[in-house]
């Protein structure tokens, strides 16, 4: 199954909906890698495409949040916050020699996490939005 970014899932922001479509680029990649017994070489990549991306997504999303005025700032911030620090503990682990089937395992549930974040905290900042 493939990740898509269908206009319900639109916060009306460019940046942000660009930076989802990115992520769901990413995840589609490591799923389509890992249909093909690509997953241990493609998670590195996907590791060091994600904790750019948090840092950068995140950032631009908690400005749009200040700005808004949306509620519940700081649970947000704290997701936030929660999901990096995960993130990088994950990838810390991860062996010398490689990903194992197990790290591929752990960033595809992590990436799955974000996802179920956008489809439920950020889908409710996009109707904010629109409001």
């Amino acid at each position: 199954m493939k990740y898509e970014v269908t206009k319900d899932l639109e916060t009306g922001n460019p940046i942000i909906d660009k930076e989802h479509r990115e992520l769901f680029a990413a995840a589609n990649a490591m799923m389509d890698a890992c249909a093909h017994g690509q997953g241990r070489s493609n998670v590195e990549r996907t590791a060091k495409f994600l904790l750019d991306y948090v840092d950068r997504h995140f950032a631009h999303e908690e400005e749009l949040h200040k700005k808004s005025g949306f509620p519940n700032f700081e649970a947000h911030k704290q997701f936030h916050a929660g999901y990096t620090q995960k993130l990088r503990t994950i990838i810390s682990s991860f062996p010398a020699s490689g990903p194992t089937v197990a790290d591929v395992s752990n960033i595809n549930m992590h990436i799955g996490v974000l996802i179920s974040h956008i489809r439920t905290v950020d889908k409710k900042l996009g109707a904010f939005l629109h409001a």
